[in-house]
């Protein structure tokens, strides 16, 4: 028997042999260099994925603390609206007693003045009946004087009121 070696069996002839062996070559010089570089490209985009946490974590707190400091401005204006509420109804309520009051003492002051007019209205008609009384009274002496009264008794009586004139006007000073 003849044994024929045969080169294409040789795994130094295959071309995935060789492949092979270029591959681990290429990774044992440009390994190190490659690894520096994908590791380094890992690293970075893990730094920046660490920073946008870091900024969504600090754009979180911003947020909670505007939402905290709204809620806290809502409550205060609440507060405050309660308060002006409450101050404009108390102040209604005065206004509404304060204009009560008012209008019940005009209403007194238009009686008084109505009471005070009636009043003098009396006194005045009063005093003309009296004016008129005194007038027929004054006439109806005065005739019966003229038809009545001799010289001799018209000056006694002149004489009577000239005596008592000084009584009377102390009377009327009194």
């Amino acid at each position: 028997m003849v044994t024929t070696f045969s080169l294409a069996l040789s795994p130094f002839v295959q071309s995935v042999f060789w492949v092979a062996v270029a591959f681990v070559i290429f990774f044992v010089i440009f390994g190190k260099r490659l690894w520096a570089v994908v590791a380094g490209m890992l690293d970075a985009r893990a730094a920046a994925i660490r920073a946008e946490i870091a900024e969504a974590g600090r754009l979180r707190r911003e947020a909670e603390a505007m939402l905290k400091d709204a809620e806290a401005r809502r409550r205060a204006a609440l507060d405050e609206a309660k308060v002006l509420l409450e101050g404009a109804r108390a102040e209604a309520e005065h206004l509404a007693a304060t204009a009560a009051k008012e209008a019940e003492q005009a209403a007194r002051r238009r009686e008084r003045m109505a009471i005070d007019r009636i009043a003098a209205a009396e006194k005045a008609a009063v005093t003309a009946v009296r004016i008129a009384a005194v007038e027929i009274a004054t006439g109806a002496a005065a005739d019966v004087i003229r038809q009545e009264l001799d010289a001799g008794a018209d000056a006694a009586l002149v004489n009577r009121a000239i005596t008592a004139l000084p009584a009377a006007l102390a009377r009327k000073i009194a």
